[in-house]
């Protein structure tokens, strides 16, 4: 069985995200969705929202499990026995951090991969970051991520969409 790793902090998950998971399974048997745990990183939602909301986009679909890990991405992968990391590119902007950090990982676990995936053209400016700031605001999110999504992150900003 060829399994992947999406590993992100899905802060919120995005309808990219989604695409890429999508993609990912077209290549493998079965994708580990890991939300990354960064202590020192300042999130929206819980790592327990975030996996509630994976599962509420993805669905009950039985190659993909999605769960969470705290440390380097390379040893969750070994740990996992992945054939591959999966990364997704928006853009060429996004290149240069990622060309880095799957040179990085082949030197610490190298016989795990790193696949690059890039979303359909309609999310490839997608990212939560730009999701949170919308919806802070009070624009419409519906368009970019789940409807679940779109609801919980507007009760989590206390905000209306427009």
């Amino acid at each position: 069985m060829r399994i992947a790793l999406y590993p992100g902090t899905f802060d919120p998950i995005t309808n990219g995200h989604a695409d890429i998971i999508d993609r990912a399974l077209t290549l493998f048997d079965k994708v580990i969705v890991a939300v990354a745990v960064n202590p020192s990183k300042q999130t929206t939602f819980s790592v327990e929202e975030r996996i509630e909301l994976l599962k509420a986009v993805i669905g009950n679909n039985e190659n993909v499990e999605i769960t969470s890990f705290c440390g380097l991405t390379a040893h969750y992968a070994e740990k996992r026995g992945v054939a591959a990391i999966i990364r997704g590119l928006r853009a060429v902007s996004d290149f240069e951090y990622e060309f880095q950090m799957a040179l990085m990982n082949r030197r610490l676990v190298p016989k795990v991969e790193t696949i690059f995936l890039m979303p359909r053209g309609k999310y490839a400016y997608l990212s939560s970051t730009l999701i949170k700031d919308i919806a802070r605001f009070g624009g419409e999110v519906d368009l970019f991520v789940h409807k679940k999504v779109a609801e919980k992150l507007r009760d989590k900003l206390g905000t209306k969409s427009t």
